[in-house]
């Protein structure tokens, strides 16, 4: 029996992605598989490949003929150079770089901003219930100026009658 190693097409009409898979050859392109070692997904950036090495290397060695796509996916993760022995087997894959959280894109919004950082802040129903109660506490209750009991303005110095 032929075996292959190709790609079974999944996914929406214009959004397709991939499962790299192990199939009789004479089986349709996307009939059930004899195993699945891997996925590709090509619309994203960079593309997402990831496979199985230890099952590809083991397929491999079994005799499973890569299809040309199949084989240039393998030539990039290093799965091929490994099978032939030739150098190069750490491969080129790309990985993608770690998003930046919502938080910390709005931080930094902050400090590139030539406002307060309070001014900024997210109010909320909470917070902006605990403001109005703080200003109207401040306002009923008298400052401590208001509390102490005014003092006479020191008088001049008593000048003796001539």
């Amino acid at each position: 029996m032929a075996v292959k190693i190709r790609l079974k097409r999944m996914g929406k009409i214009r959004a397709p992605f991939y499962r790299v898979v192990v199939m009789d050859a004479r089986a349709k392109r996307d009939g059930r598989a004899i195993e699945e070692i891997g996925l590709y997904h090509p619309t994203e950036e960079p593309s997402v490949i990831d496979i199985n090495s230890e099952r590809a290397q083991y397929w491999l060695s079994e005799g499973a003929q890569p299809t040309e796509a199949v084989a240039a996916l393998l030539k990039v993760t290093g799965d091929w150079q490994k099978f032939k022995g030739e150098p190069g087997a750490e491969g080129t894959l790309r990985s993608k770089e770690p998003r930046t959280s919502k938080k910390e894109l709005y931080e930094a919004a902050l400090a590139s901003s030539d406002k307060e950082a309070s001014e900024h802040e997210a109010i909320t129903s909470k917070k902006k219930a605990d403001r109005e109660a703080a200003k109207a506490q401040a306002a009923s209750e008298p400052t401590a100026k208001d509390d102490a009991p005014s003092a006479p303005a020191e008088s001049p110095a008593e000048t003796p009658e001539a």
